[in-house]
């Protein structure tokens, strides 16, 4: 197994990773701003009201998006044992 080869699917399988964890980052992300804007405006300065909301939307986004999440990993998983014979050589 050449450096090449360990390097390229280290660029991989952190790409995927990026892939698949983008979505439920930029809910949280997005309802953390929301959240944050309340706050601003209605002057509540409570801990709870900032991280409950945005544990709920990223646990909801994770539920909508964990069958194509499985799925991108299911097929890079796939496509890495089947090259696994191609690797050794």
């Amino acid at each position: 197994m050449s450096e090449e080869l360990v390097l390229t699917l280290a660029k991989q399988a952190i790409e995927l990773l990026l892939v698949v964890s983008a979505p439920m980052l930029i809910v949280g992300l997005v309802v953390g701003v929301l959240v944050s804007v309340f706050q601003i405006v209605t002057s509540i300065q409570d801990s709870t009201l900032s991280f409950v909301p945005r544990l709920l939307a990223v646990f909801i986004s994770f539920l909508l998006v964990f069958p194509w999440m499985m799925n991108l990993v299911t097929d890079f998983t796939v496509t890495l044992m089947s090259s696994i014979p191609n690797y050794i050589r």
